[in-house]
């Protein structure tokens, strides 16, 4: 019997013949759409906060924070190498000169084996994706585009500042270069249901994406989404729904893409809603059992694109 799914960890595990954890950096980027260059505030639902480790820290240098997550992993995993992740805010966010030096230095670091650089469709420009199309030649690249919704009316309510357009163009434009391509979605916006969600696997599938990450929608404290869920709350999936919609979608999707992440597991202290109690291995086993039991798997309605 073929996997329920194609999983990033048998993924990395077939490209690399040890054991990798990735670790993230914050590199001291903004973001357009937080500084004025596209908007103010950011996306609605945003709050960088949820995903920082205790060594991602834009005070310290990348070298710093690599060193500090190396030694937080290696008590565990003495033999392991690591991939630097740029995930705070848009890490394609600032002059080429001052990009390659942030991706080079973290490659320069002792058993840095790769990067993974989390940005936004509407910030790679021609010379930057050149220079990435090169590296990508020497060492091992992800780039990972927040594309979040397929839906421009969605995109536009949460104050994305791209359509799925850009979204689309750049993912193309960046396969074809031979580069790692992924995204990342969110399922459950405001003003999306089980059925437009579905309909976005099958969107999804006719990209050249090689990964994706999917997450639920959180309501976090200090975010625009938030004062708007306060005052107006609207649906946010339980665990059930959650699991019987990502049942359904996986099924929908082409069987190549990579399954990088289906959960994001934000601070208490952070969280509104909703709040599950689960980490996201305990998630993942519940949606693999689900899975299991509906004799589901990924590609099943997927017509091949």
């Amino acid at each position: 019997m073929l996997p329920y799914y194609n999983d990033f960890g048998s993924w990395i595990r077939n490209i690399f013949p040890f054991k990798i954890q990735k670790i993230s950096i914050d590199a001291g980027f903004s973001c357009p759409n937080r500084d004025g260059t596209i908007s103010f505030g950011g996306c609605t639902f945003c709050n960088n906060d949820t995903f920082s480790p205790a060594y991602c820290n834009k005070q310290k240098t990348i070298t710093q924070q690599l060193n500090e997550g190396k030694a937080f992993f290696k008590e565990k995993y003495p033999n392991m190498k690591y991939i630097a992740y740029f995930q705070a805010y848009t890490n394609t966010y600032g002059s080429l000169e001052q990009l390659k030096k942030k991706y080079e230095e973290a490659l320069a670091n002792e058993d840095i084996v790769g990067i993974v650089i989390g940005t936004r469709p509407d910030c790679m420009s021609d010379d930057l994706l050149s220079y990435l199309t090169q590296l990508s030649k020497q060492t091992f690249v992800i780039v990972e585009y927040g594309v979040e919704s397929v839906n421009d009316n969605t995109l536009y309510k949460i104050n994305r500042g791209h359509d799925f357009e850009c979204s689309k163009r750049i993912i193309t434009s960046t396969a074809e270069k031979g580069i790692i391509t992924g995204a990342h979605v969110i399922l459950g916006l405001p003003g999306e249901t089980k059925e437009t969600d579905l309909q976005q696997a099958e969107i999804i599938s006719q990209l050249p994406i090689k990964i994706l990450k999917i997450h639920q929608l959180q309501v976090i404290k200090g975010t625009p989404l938030a004062k708007d869920y306060i005052k107006h709350p609207f649906h946010l999936y339980t665990v059930d729904e959650y699991l019987h919609l990502l049942t359904e979608y996986i099924q929908r999707l082409r069987t190549d893409i990579v399954l990088d992440r289906f959960t994001s597991q934000s601070p208490g202290d952070l969280l509104i809603a909703p709040k599950w109690g689960l980490k996201n291995y305990q998630f993942t086993n519940l949606l693999l059992n689900k899975l299991k039991k509906e004799q589901a798997w990924q590609g099943k309605l997927c017509n091949r694109y």
